[in-house]
C-alpha cells in the first residue's frame, strides 16, 4: 500500500485508522530486520539491526499507547452520552 492509498478517514470512533496503518507497517519493519539480523554474521550489521529493532519496538509502544488513550475517551465519551438517555 502506497502513501497515496492511505487516507485518514476523519471520523474516528474508537481508534484511528492511520495509527492502524502505522502500527501494521512498523510491526512488518520490525519482523523484516528481524529475519535479515537472523541471516547476519557481521557483529557491526548486527548491531545496527539490534537497535533498529528496539527503536521500532518503542515506536511500536507509542502507537499502542495512543490507541488505547483514543480508546478509553471515546468509552468515556459514549458513557457520559448514554447517561443522558
Amino acid at each position: 500500500m502506497n502513501t497515496a492509498q492511505v487516507r485518514c478517514q476523519k471520523n474516528c470512533k474508537n481508534t484511528c485508522s492511520m495509527l492502524n496503518e502505522a502500527l501494521r507497517k512498523e510491526t512488518a519493519s520490525v519482523q523484516f530486520y528481524e529475519e535479515v539480523l537472523d541471516q547476519c554474521n557481521s557483529p557491526e550489521v548486527r548491531n545496527l539491526f539490534v537497535e533498529m529493532i528496539e527503536q521500532r519496538r518503542a515506536e511500536i509502544l507509542i502507537i499502542i499507547q495512543k490507541l488505547n488513550e483514543i480508546h478509553a475517551r471515546s468509552q468515556s465519551i459514549d458513557g457520559v452520552i448514554q447517561s443522558f438517555h
